[in-house]
């Protein structure tokens, strides 16, 4: 299950190219180790020595593990991750993550679009002097007190009809979300429609985003001033953005003021939400989508709770990856990097599997009607059962301990 996605040619490949090949024979050879890091992210309540156990049992059963290789000691697995590090499982998801929709995917498009969304979570990792100095930890709201665990904000990009993330970024949780999506805008593409929470929305960051040549429908605080330049029969209305310098000239109506290439013209959705208290909650969306009749404000208000999707799927491996402590395992930040691109690589290969499930079947299932949580522990089940990489040279070869 491992393998029919991150197959062993490429694995080699990514090794290559980050400068991760071995000079000499290891009883842990820098593939078999990659593999390994995966299924760290698939049985994260097993030990190191147990995952080992359950990958090389499988592998023996299937005759392509040499009997004679015996299961290496923690530190001595400990130290082979660490000479592997971050770069090849990085590189390895920027290889394989890609949008899985196809046409046809229920709750995928929009009038021809890619739905997408950006999110981001925070997870615990292990209180040890190089995660706190790398990533800090958060107050706790008790002056002097802080948190118990170091934490890391992970910013993603992903699919929202399929769940699977195509991108994503890495920083300590202080690094605002705003300034680690500067790091996924590359993999934004025209006829992406992306997503986004009010946090996101700041006057260059929009400008950024939209040249990618994606569209963007992101929330945006209701407090902020916009002009209405022309109401459109939908209800929507057109406005522009500009600078927080030039805020004071738009406010006194000085428009003229300010240059024409500092003004974004945007389309604005504004529209009220009733909550279960009876509370009624403002939204106000802008979007790049400045044809009416194409993008009815009401289908982009429905469509914008779409980025719900976006966040179970943050929940997924919050919540059904990672161990119930929700705490990862690696004490180092080379290492929780590490095991953090081997945790989103795992939950591609999951919903890239869930995927495919849906598209065979008759009536194009919902992705969204099949489980998470029943489709990884299948997988976690075909890890001990299949294998498709041998660690061992043939045997022909001199080298004996790969």
């Amino acid at each position: 299950m491992l393998t029919r996605l991150f197959h062993r040619d490429l694995v080699d490949e990514v090794i290559a190219e980050t400068g991760r090949r071995e000079a000499r024979s290891r009883l842990l050879p820098a593939r078999v180790v990659v593999y390994y890091v995966l299924a760290l992210c698939l049985f994260f309540e097993d030990g190191y020595e147990e995952v080992m156990r359950k990958l090389v049992n499988g592998l023996g059963f299937l005759g392509s593990w040499r009997d004679g290789w015996h299961v290496p000691t923690t530190g001595a697995i400990s130290q082979a991750r660490q000479r592997l590090g971050e770069a090849p499982l990085k590189a390895l998801f920027a290889q394989v993550a890609m949008p899985l929709a196809v046409p046809g995917t229920k709750g995928s498009w929009f009038h021809g679009w890619r739905v997408m969304a950006v999110d981001g979570v925070v997870l615990d990792v292990p209180d040890t002097p190089a995660n706190v100095a790398e990533f800090g930890k958060r107050p706790s709201g008790v002056a002097g007190v802080t948190a118990p665990f170091p934490q890391v904000r992970v910013l993603a990009l992903g699919e929202c009809g399929t769940h699977a993330i195509v991108a994503a970024a890495i920083g300590g949780w202080q690094e605002y979300e705003r300034d680690l999506v500067q790091q996924i805008l590359p993999d934004l593409e025209p006829r992406m429609l992306v997503l986004a929470d009010r946090g996101f929305y700041s006057y260059q960051l929009w400008a950024q985003a939209a040249a990618t040549g994606a569209d963007l429908v992101w929330r945006m605080k209701s407090l902020v001033d916009l002009p209405v330049l022309q109401v459109l029969p939908d209800g929507s209305f057109r406005s522009e953005l500009v600078p927080n310098r030039m805020k004071a000239d738009f406010k006194r109506g000085k428009r003229s003021h300010i240059p024409d290439n500092a003004r974004i013209p945007v389309r604005v959705i504004e529209y009220d939400i009733t909550n279960r208290g009876e509370d009624v909650e403002t939204f106000r969306l802008i979007t790049t989508i400045a044809d009416h009749e194409l993008a009815p404000a009401i289908e982009l208000a429905a469509l914008y709770h779409q980025r719900w999707e976006f966040e179970l799927t943050l929940d997924e491996i919050e919540t059904h990856q990672m161990p119930h402590s929700r705490i990862l395992r690696s004490k180092s930040p080379e290492l929780v990097r590490q095991e953090i691109w081997a945790l989103l690589l795992t939950h591609y290969a999951v919903r890239d599997f869930i995927r495919e499930a849906a598209d065979d079947h008759d009536d194009g299932l919902d992705i969204d009607r099949i489980s998470f949580t029943r489709s990884l522990n299948i997988i976690r089940r075909q890890v001990t059962n299949q294998a498709g990489f041998s660690p061992s040279t043939p045997p022909s070869s001199d080298h004996r301990n790969d």
